[in-house]
């Protein structure tokens, strides 16, 4: 296996930057970095492959670094990857009624 170089914030990820399938397969470069500024938090990469642009969610994602991308997953999995959301992903909105503050609201 080549050498990476060292490993990077996703803040600091390149645009071009090849990504390789946990079996060493290049399978596409980085298109987009995307991440949750106000929480500051890394939500995943667009990558450009043969088939169009997919979805890197962060969990499938093992390493950053200066020369590349390795994913979680082999090859086969990454090419089943689902396309870019045009419209930005899904939008999540609070549930006040769920998990701990449940108690809190119904004993209002």
């Amino acid at each position: 296996m080549s050498d990476d170089g060292y490993a990077v914030s996703y803040n600091v990820l390149a645009t071009g930057t090849p990504v390789r399938s946990s079996d060493g397969v290049v399978v596409g470069t980085v298109r987009e970095v995307l991440a949750n500024e106000a929480e500051q938090i890394f939500d995943g990469i667009v990558i450009d492959t043969p088939n169009g642009q997919r979805w890197v969610d962060a969990p499938e994602i093992a390493r950053l670094a200066e020369r590349a991308v390795t994913l979680t997953i082999d090859a086969q999995a990454a090419a089943a990857l689902p396309e870019r959301d045009s419209a930005g992903g899904p939008v999540y909105e609070a549930q006040p009624d769920a998990g701990r503050f449940r108690k809190l609201w119904r004993r209002r």
